[in-house]
């Protein structure tokens, strides 16, 4: 379908716009909402927001970008807001609605899971439409037009197999990207069974815990007796360290001595003062 662009945006009563379906950016009701409502409350909406004809209605819309915007201009009370009408295919609208919001300052690794999946799933369909089958061309496009490579988004690709719960420990931060792609390879029930396991032990796996649960789903099952067993090991980051500064402590060592060689000094006279003290007790 061809591009075509309405030259001055068109006041379109709320109940017409409709937003995109499965759209991948969270439209969240929180301060930055609050604030977009309050200067939309004083100002307008002073950027229209972009949409598109929904096929077999009419004079119904579909939402291409302005999400927030919509959200927010219906909390203050408005009754139509501008936007600019594309009349653009369903492939087309998901490649600009993605390409419209990546370059946000915040997005969380779920919508841009999401929305590469979204993007590359049209792209796909596009290449079969023209007679480039095949998702390596589509991916090489992609990769092209968002600055990523090939396997970083397939890696975010993957994210969109992990169940909710777990999606929002990603997002939360508690699980980096590469042990989440690990963990995408599970089932929805060791899924499951590994967010009840993160609550009950109070610890997340790391990449290599992650990809021995993987490993242990594939060759015999998981269970949750093998996630607990595994989560409860203790992490090398996670033991407590006395740092000292060697600058401190260098000048009561020979010159000649390695870090090593003091590190084994200072454990030596620990442990000797510490064998006199329990000698004292005893007595």
């Amino acid at each position: 379908m061809a591009n075509k662009k309405l030259k001055a945006p068109v006041n379109i009563p709320v109940e017409k716009i409709h937003p995109f379906e499965g759209h991948p950016y969270k439209v969240l009701d929180n301060d930055e909402m609050n604030i977009l409502i309050e200067s939309i409350q004083q100002k307008g909406v002073i950027s229209p927001i972009v949409v598109r004809p929904l096929e077999d209605t009419e004079n119904e819309y579909e939402i291409i970008s302005g999400h927030r915007r919509l959200r927010a201009s219906v909390k203050a009370g408005l009754e139509t807001v501008p936007a600019l009408i594309y009349a653009v295919s369903r492939d087309e609208a998901a490649i600009m609605l993605v390409d419209s919001n990546l370059h946000r300052e915040h997005i969380l690794p779920s919508e841009r899971a999401f929305a590469y999946k979204l993007k590359l799933d049209a792209l796909n369909h596009q290449g079969k439409a023209f007679g480039q089958v095949g998702q390596k061309y589509s991916r090489d496009l992609m990769a092209e037009s968002v600055d990523e490579s090939s396997r970083q988004i397939h890696r975010y690709i993957r994210l969109t197999n992990l169940i909710p719960d777990l999606l929002d420990l990603v997002d939360e931060g508690k699980i980096a990207l590469t042990p989440a792609v690990e963990l995408s390879y599970l089932n929805e029930v060791e899924q499951a069974d590994l967010v009840e396991e993160i609550r009950v032990c109070d610890a997340t796996p790391n990449l290599s815990q992650a990809q021995r649960l993987r490993a242990i789903s594939r060759e015999e099952g998981l269970t949750p007796e093998h996630i607990g067993e595994i989560l409860a090991e203790e992490k090398a980051n996670q033991r407590e360290k006395i740092k000292i500064p060697a600058e401190k402590i260098r000048k009561y060592f020979p010159k000649s001595y390695t870090t090593e060689q003091i590190e084994e000094a200072i454990i030596k006279i620990c442990e000797s003062r510490y064998r006199a003290r329990q000698g004292r007790d005893a007595r």
